[in-house]
């Protein structure tokens, strides 16, 4: 008769519940690496593709992007200059929060702005403000430039204080 605890089939589950969160820790850098490179991919290419055209541009913030209190002339150039600019900070995880929130918000606005968004471009918004609230709340990880400038922008301010990130 076995008379071991059973605690032991426990304790073995717990042991390999902490390697796999100790793995996917490991993995943690590489996926908001991954994380920053698409969602940077897909907002540069939209930025890319407004400027190569810059009347249809227009013509499609007049027509059928609604931006709310915003001229649509004065829109194309405020969203086409931060699909542009954040990216590129996302991309090398430079202000990654700042930029992060930048096209979550933009985000927002783009589904808010289109009348009629057939279900598979929502799914797309929905999935593309998933990840940017991932790196919104966790930020740009180890492998970006924000975790060797904040510590180094943190020494330089009067007293040595600055916000945390």
């Amino acid at each position: 008769m076995n008379t071991s605890p059973p605690t032991s089939a426990l304790s073995g589950l717990w042991t390999l519940t902490d390697l796999a969160v100790r793995g996917l820790n490991a993995l943690q850098p590489a996926a908001q690496l991954l994380a920053r490179w698409f969602i940077a991919g897909v907002f540069f290419r939209s930025g890319l593709t407004k400027i190569a055209d810059w009347e249809t541009t227009v013509l499609l913030f007049t027509e059928e992007y609604r931006v709310p209190l915003l001229s649509p002339e004065v829109a194309a150039v405020l969203g086409t200059g931060a699909e542009l600019i954040l990216p590129a900070l996302i991309l090398f995880g430079f202000a990654g929060r700042f930029a992060a929130a930048g096209l979550f918000i933009l985000n927002i606005v783009a589904v808010i702005s289109v009348e009629e968004m057939p279900i598979p471009a929502l799914q797309q918004h929905i999935f593309w403000g998933s990840v940017l609230a991932g790196l919104l709340l966790w930020g740009p990880g180890r492998w970006s430039l924000d975790r060797f400038a904040w510590p180094w922008l943190r020494a330089r301010t009067v007293g040595g204080v600055a916000p945390a990130m």
